[in-house]
This record gives structure tokens, C-alpha cells and sequence, in this order.
């Protein structure tokens, strides 16, 4: 397909969609593909770049010097036509710039920049948000890769289990049947750094760990392959998938949902960043495949 950019390596290969620089497949050594393929009927999506902004806004938008500006939830990023600066058999680097339709929804002048590496049966993903504008810049960006659930190694899907890279404390936040942030902190389901997903677990949508000292964790079910997702410059993550789904959302966040009745500037939005003129901002994250789940 046109839209198309074919990645690979010793132990890899990939495709990445020019439309919102998605991820669209992940495959092994052994043929086995370990994204999400996108069935309607459940979730169209793979692996969108959440940016500007993370979830739903009130009044579907925000308010920035008294003036209303729409945006659509995650953003607009995951629908826009990135431009492809470079491309290798390993690598390749999407660019995203601002134009009159991004303005209408987000009045700065900024360059998004994603680049994709394949090392062996590893893919790093780097995005790069600069203000090339002369005004402070607000925002929030996110991954969002959906990985197969079970994965194709053979365990079932009551099997799987998340392992943090710390043991982890923080309490578990919600978010309402509108999408906003809920202000209670709710007990970890989080027991010795492990947590088993299930599907109870999604009936109030995502489970959102905010302030979480790991930086990254491993997916998958024990005595089998896993994934490695690592995350180093990211301090949430959510979790997520539809009750009975073939998948599961593991999100490294920088931002957060818009909270329960919160109006505000968006300059001061939670959790949001602020880049001040010429600079910029790093996000990594990190898929590895590893030969067992329970090796160190």
C-alpha cells in the first residue's frame, strides 16, 4: 500500500502507516505478529501518537486565552499525513508540521517527529516535539500500541500478566463514562509488581498508574516469550482494552486525562507540558522480545 513503510532487521519486521506515523505491524523471527491488526469490531486502531492532547476535553475542546479551540479526543496527530524525512532498510523518520488546519484547532507553530529504529528483535520509537513558534507551548503526547491478547505463543489468555519494573505503590485512577479523570484513588490491583489482567478490570474503561517509578514492564504469560515495553521519559501509563477483546492497550503517557470538572486556561491543564520558544522534547518507547517471561 502507498501509505506504507516497510522496516526490518535480524529479528524484526515492521510496517508504519504515513497516516498518523502508526504502527501497523510487528513481526517476529518466526513469522508471528505481535500488534493488534485492527478489527473494526472491536478497535480500529493499532498503535496511534496521541498528541497534543491525551483523551476528551470538555465541550470537545479547551479554552486558551478566552477563546474556545475544538480538538478531538487523543488529538489530531493520528490523523494527519506525516511526511517520511528518511528511510532506511531499519529506520525511518515521520514529519509532522503545523499548517492552517492544525491552527484552527491549536494556534502553534511546531514540528512532531517520529523516528523508528529495528535492532535486531528490538524496535525503539522516538518522538520529538519542537516549538518552532515564539509563544509558550502547552501540550500532552502519548503512545497508545495495542498488543495481541494472548500473544502468539501459545498460552492462553488468562496466562498473561504484566511484571512492573518496581514494585509499584501508586494507586489506580479511572476515568467517568465521559472520559474525564475521576479525583479518587483507588487501590492498586498491582500485587508483588505483577499485575493480571482480566477483563472485570476494563468494565470502567482504562486503568490509568500515574507517578509510577517503572520505566518499563514486561507482557506477557510465564514459561513463554514476552515483550519488553520500555519507557524511560514517562511517568504514566495506562492500561486498556474492551471487555472480551483480542487485545491489550499498555499506553506510556506523558499527560493524562482531562480531570472531572475542570474548565481552565489549557496553558494550565494537569499534567500538561509547557515548551518555551526553539525548544524541544523526547519521548521514547521501547518493544523487545525476550525468550522467557521469567528471565531476569
Amino acid at each position: 500500500m502507498r501509505n506504507l513503510i516497510s522496516l526490518a532487521s535480524s529479528g524484526f519486521t515492521a510496517t508504519v502507516s504515513k497516516r498518523g506515523a502508526e504502527l501497523q505491524s510487528l513481526v517476529d523471527g518466526e513469522g508471528r505478529d505481535l500488534l493488534w491488526h485492527g478489527d473494526p469490531r472491536y478497535w480500529k486502531g493499532r498503535a496511534p501518537i496521541l498528541f497534543p492532547v491525551i483523551g476528551t476535553l470538555h465541550n470537545g475542546g479547551y479554552r486558551l486565552d478566552g477563546r474556545h479551540y475544538d480538538m478531538p479526543k487523543h488529538g489530531f496527530a493520528r490523523d494527519r499525513l506525516f511526511e517520511v524525512a528518511q528511510h532506511q532498510p531499519g529506520a525511518a523518520t515521520f514529519t509532522l508540521r503545523d499548517d492552517s488546519e492544525t491552527r484552527a484547532l491549536y494556534p502553534f507553530a511546531f514540528v512532531l517527529e517520529v523516528h523508528f529504529v529495528l535492532q535486531d528483535s528490538e524496535l525503539s520509537i522516538t518522538a520529538t516535539v519542537r516549538n518552532t513558534g515564539e509563544d509558550a507551548m502547552p501540550f500532552s503526547f502519548g503512545f497508545h500500541p495495542a498488543f495481541r491478547w494472548p500473544l502468539p505463543f501459545n498460552a492462553p489468555r488468562s496466562a498473561h500478566r504484566i511484571r512492573f519494573g518496581k514494585g509499584e505503590i501508586v494507586p489506580l485512577r479511572r476515568i467517568d463514562a465521559e472520559g474525564f479523570l475521576r479525583p479518587e484513588a483507588l487501590p492498586t490491583p498491582i500485587a508483588d509488581n505483577i499485575l493480571a489482567p482480566d477483563d472485570r478490570q476494563f468494565e470502567e474503561d482504562a486503568m490509568i498508574f500515574s507517578g509510577i517509578e517503572s520505566r518499563f514492564v514486561r507482557y506477557g504469560a510465564p514459561g513463554q516469550p514476552a515483550l519488553d515495553i520500555a519507557f524511560p521519559d514517562m511517568d504514566v501509563l495506562g492500561i486498556w482494552t474492551k471487555p472480551g477483546a483480542p487485545f491489550l492497550c499498555i499506553e506510556p503517557w506523558s499527560g493524562i486525562s482531562e480531570p472531572q470538572n475542570w474548565e481552565g486556561d489549557f496553558r494550565e491543564k494537569p499534567a500538561s507540558r509547557l515548551l518555551a520558544p526553539g525548544e524541544d522534547r523526547r519521548f521514547t518507547m521501547s518493544i523487545a522480545q525476550q525468550d522467557d517471561f521469567d528471565a531476569d
